[in-house]
């Protein structure tokens, strides 16, 4: 005997998910909005939907995030791609983006280290038309990502496959800004959720969360110009320890931002001695 067709609030009702989860999965699947949904939800589903939407939720309740399955994620009110080359995006990080654009100054150079998805430099720009923006990471397939929201979003940035400052020798910038893997490798959280399933290097140096933070902050003072600025994103509990790097480095204004969630999420100074760069 033939099952019964369900309708779309069915499949919804019977996936298993959240029900933010399902929907988001659902209209990718239907290339619809959330106005169509509530317009047709109570129509019988296609057997071509309801299959698409079956395969997609038994890998979410498999734990792949949502963004993965879908290809997008927002950030900043864009809609960026994203694939498990990159991390995805998350609301912490516009904080590290709100504060570059209160700091850059006019026709500001700026350069993002370990750019992922590239959702920093892109926006950016595009928020700021006038910085001169460049971005590294260490993964060409990074990378790859990068420059198509780049392009798919109209954003004119620099990209370099580099490992840090290494291709940006004789550079100067105006703003340095890094979302650089932080997590301790012993960090319960690697184990748990999305971060399951995102790039493993770029999430943890493999060591106590500071390796990487350490060798930004010390090679910073040779890519600054006077007044410079060097913005890090962290996890909750290292503001104390980034800080302290800053000031060890010789920079001055040295503060920590909180996120909406009133954690530690970004750590920020001014350099005054920059050790060699010139504008």
């Amino acid at each position: 005997m033939n099952q019964p067709i369900p309708t779309y609030q069915q499949l919804l009702r019977d996936s298993g998910l959240e029900r933010i989860d399902a929907q988001v999965l659902l209209l990718h699947v239907c290339r619809q909005n959330r106005a169509w949904l509530i317009a047709h939800g109570d129509e019988m589903a296609s057997a071509a939907h309801a299959a698409a939407f079956a395969a997609l939720s038994a890998r979410r309740r498999a734990g792949e995030p949502v963004a993965y399955l879908v290809g997008t994620r927002e950030f900043y009110g864009r809609e960026f791609a994203v694939s498990p080359a990159v991390l995805i995006p998350r609301p912490d990080t516009e904080l590290l983006v709100e504060l570059a654009l209160e700091l850059a100054p006019p026709a500001a150079r700026v350069v993002d280290l370990g750019t992922g998805s590239g959702c920093i430099p892109v926006t950016l720009k595009l928020e700021r038309p006038d910085l001169f923006v460049s971005a590294v990471d260490v993964s060409p397939d990074a990378l790859a990502v990068a420059m198509d929201n780049a392009r798919r979003l109209g954003a004119s940035v620099q990209f370099h496959e580099s490992d840090w400052y290494a291709a940006l020798a004789g550079q100067c910038f105006d703003l340095i800004v890094s979302n650089p893997p932080y997590i301790d490798q012993h960090d319960p959280h690697l184990q748990q959720g999305d971060l399951r399933f995102e790039p493993r290097g770029a999430l943890t140096d493999h060591g106590d969360g500071l390796s990487h933070l350490r060798a930004i902050v010390a090679a910073a003072p040779a890519h600054l110009v006077p007044g410079g600025w060097l913005l890090l994103e962290h996890g909750h509990d290292q503001g104390a320890a980034c800080r302290t790097l800053l000031h060890e480095a010789g920079f001055a204004a040295v503060a920590t931002r909180r996120d909406l969630g009133s954690n530690d999420r970004v750590s920020l100074g001014q350099l005054v001695r920059p050790d060699d760069c010139r504008a």
